[in-house]
């Protein structure tokens, strides 16, 4: 068999990594600012506030699609895609997704979280344009009915966990 069908790289795990950073650094930040007073924790349950248990919902509905978007991109398609795609994937959630994970945070725990408002419309604008461009040039022709639902589970559990997020940050 030949050596290069065994050879992996990072690029083809980046979308995967990028997929769980923002979860699992949302856990960490939340155990590690769990007394701050914007992020209104409860002793008593459900702890947290509505927002974010709609948040951790979506979220995981984001994750799970994502993951068997990427696990469909393996077996059957067995990541025969283009490069190119693969880029604009990792563009929208390393250069999106990142860097709007970054700044929501600063909001949340800011005293002013006003200032942290246009950066995020500006992310979020880039990063709708990025999926748009992923969906229409990549998929459109490509995908079938179940990875458009695995599409559909990213993009709108992504969606709305945004906005869950957008109305405890901007609605205290």
């Amino acid at each position: 068999m030949r050596k290069e069908k065994y050879k992996y790289n990072f690029r083809q795990y980046l979308s995967l990594v990028l997929l769980f950073f923002p979860p699992l650094l949302f856990l960490c930040l939340i155990f590690i600012y769990r007394d701050h007073p914007n992020l209104n924790l409860s002793e008593l349950f459900p702890y947290l506030p509505w927002q974010f248990l709609l948040l951790g919902l979506f979220g995981i509905v984001a994750t799970v699609g994502g993951l068997f978007d990427w696990m469909y991109h393996r077996n059957p398609l067995n990541l025969k895609i283009p490069a190119k795609e693969r880029e604009a994937e990792a563009a929208a959630l390393g250069l999106g997704g990142i860097p709007m994970f970054i700044l929501m945070w600063l909001a949340t725990i800011s005293e002013h979280p006003n200032m942290y408002l246009i950066p995020i419309l500006i992310i979020l604008i880039y990063t709708v344009v990025m999926i748009c461009y992923d969906e229409f040039v990549f998929h459109i022709k490509r995908c079938v009915k179940r990875e458009n639902w695995y599409h559909r589970m990213l993009v709108f559990g992504n969606g709305l966990a945004w906005l869950s997020w957008m109305h405890l940050i901007f609605n205290r």
